[in-house]
């Protein structure tokens, strides 16, 4: 294949073309030769020019299309705080790209109705928008209690019995075989870890536990059995059924709670398959067992959630910040998201401004490597959470302020992306030559989304948009970092992709005549769109483009 194949002779005439070279390499796992094309033009100085990034920054929103000028992705949970359609524009609109549905607060008839107005909101706003199902896993709580609630001093010995309770100092857990599965010198934290136990006795029909640290308990209180070794299955029968709910209803993402292994990712994976659904399933790592496991869950899975909220229960709370990092460090090895979950801003529940500590957790997260940060209750329940999106905003553009002019992040030794090793060559290429050649903007076609991951993994500041086909994949890309989705371009012709990206960032203030656009794809848009054969993943291709357009 020449470059006469792909461009017609005015097109090619308009990239920069002092250098322009073709590269063919056999790929015996698809069928045809795998050949990977560039166009490139001689190095301009290095550096990355800043006057690029403050004009991507500036723009929030202008037709045709929807900038979001943080480069971290922001989840905001949905509930009754913004569960209206305006309610979700207006979290659109301050810089949320993913909304996380908690299986565990309502099933798939209440779900269904936020799936439908966050659909309507990014048709609305013409703006791709993720939806993340969250599986409740199996998490044990308190029956009620006396009272509903129970002042635990230091000393005091309580009973787990089996059935119910007839005493005040007894038990009940929603978790039938805890009896059973307790031994002498586990620990049982209750309260979100601030009431711990210690078991001091297993008799057949019930366990005797002994107050270790005071506090107060109540009515359907989460139970954590940090160390010990369940019996229960990381997927019950009610997650079962809001799986297939989920990939039925065109969820984007499913997170599994409570992952021990990297078969219980498959376990999910599997059931999301035989829905129809293509879905990308995130393992949250709240357990000691996964972190005992981690490599071969975060290979496993297409996402990882810190959920600190059980992990800081199931570990000593003291190991949390460097657990925190060990894992986004291990998702940079493997190419894999990362989202930071659990008391991110957590003071604006009540409060319209966050804790110091809030601000410099959420930065750090950001420094370290995370491609999403989630909000929870501050949405959900809290009293301002436009506030609370358009603050973690704020907090992530202020950070990554601070990060431009870093070298791109070199690819990880132990990548399980399903990215094809010269399509990674292509893409490592296209980010360092946007850099080189001070390019305005990158513009990634990509058909399943994994080019696009590619390219965000990199953590380059030259402004990044994502276009395909599919509008699944555009909402795959709401949690890359630094990727903005960007409907209704062609991305399976090159020539109407230059034409068009030429236009779309002069007239979004992105670019103007003689600045430099990269493009980079795969098959899809070497072949175009009635090339069937070609379509199977088997090239791919950069461009170099200098803009026309007048300014």
């Amino acid at each position: 294949m020449v470059e006469g194949d792909l461009l017609d002779k005015d097109v090619s005439s308009r990239l920069l073309g002092a250098v322009k070279y073709q590269l063919c390499i056999p790929n015996s796992t698809t069928r045809g030769n795998n050949m990977t094309s560039a166009t490139l033009s001689t190095p301009a100085p290095t550096g990355i020019d800043s006057e690029s990034l403050e004009q991507f920054m500036d723009i929030k929103q202008k037709s045709p299309g929807h900038i979001r000028p943080a480069r971290t992705k922001i989840i905001a949970t949905v509930g009754p705080s913004c569960g209206e359609k305006e309610e979700l524009a207006e979290l659109v609109r301050s810089g949320a790209s993913v909304f996380r549905l908690n299986m565990a607060h309502a099933g798939p008839e209440e779900q269904q109705v936020f799936v439908d107005r966050i659909r309507q909101v990014s048709e609305e706003l013409n703006a791709p928008v993720g939806i993340l199902a969250d599986l409740a896993g199996p998490k044990f709580r308190l029956c009620e209690l006396e009272n509903e609630s129970i002042y635990c001093a230091l000393g005091d010995e309580y009973f787990f019995v089996r059935g119910e309770s007839t005493a005040a100092n007894e038990l009940q857990s929603s978790y039938e075989p805890l009896v059973d599965e307790l031994s002498v010198g586990n620990h049982v934290m209750l309260a979100d870890g601030t009431v711990s136990m210690v078991v001091e006795e297993v008799l057949e029909d019930r366990v005797r536990v002994r107050v270790v640290q005071q506090g107060t308990i109540r009515s359907r209180q989460g139970i954590n059995l940090p160390g010990v070794r369940l019996s229960v299955p990381a997927i019950s029968v009610e997650d079962h059924k809001h799986a297939i709910w989920a990939a039925k209803a065109g969820v984007d993402f499913v997170s599994l709670s409570f992952v021990r292994s990297p078969d219980e990712v498959r376990t999910l994976k599997d059931i999301i398959r035989s829905s129809g659904s293509k879905a990308s399933v995130i393992a949250k790592i709240e357990k000691s067992e996964a972190l005992d496991r981690l490599d071969e869950i975060v290979s496993e899975a297409d996402g990882i959630m810190v959920a600190r909220g059980d992990l800081g229960v199931e570990i000593d709370v003291a190991q949390m910040p460097m657990a925190q990092k060990r894992i986004i460090r291990k998702c940079q090895q493997f190419h894999k998201p990362v989202i930071i979950a659990t008391q991110m801003l957590d003071s604006m529940h009540e409060s319209r401004r966050p804790t110091r500590a809030e601000t410099t957790d959420v930065a750090n997260a950001i420094l370290d490597g995370a491609d999403a940060c989630m909000l929870s209750g501050e949405t959900a329940i809290g009293k301002h959470p436009r506030l609370a999106v358009e603050m973690m905003s704020r907090i992530a553009l202020a950070t990554e302020q601070g990060m431009i002019g870093q070298p791109l992040r070199e690819s990880g030794g132990k990548r399980a992306d399903g990215l094809h090793t010269v399509t990674s060559a292509v893409v490592r290429g296209a980010g360092t030559m946007a850099q080189v050649l001070e390019a305005k903007l990158v513009v990634v076609a990509s058909h399943s989304g994994r080019t696009a991951l590619a390219l965000s993994q990199q953590r380059s500041f030259v402004p990044t948009i994502g276009v395909s086909t599919l509008e699944t994949t555009l909402r795959k890309m709401c949690l890359y970092w630094g990727v903005t989705p960007l409907r209704n371009a062609p991305a399976t012709n090159v020539e109407q992709l230059i034409k068009h990206t030429d236009e779309w960032a002069c007239h979004n203030g992105l670019a103007t005549k003689g600045d430099r656009i990269v493009i980079v794809g795969g098959s899809h848009l070497t072949s175009g769109p009635h090339d069937a054969r070609m379509a199977t993943g088997v090239h791919d291709i950069v461009i170099v483009h200098e803009v026309e357009g007048n300014g």
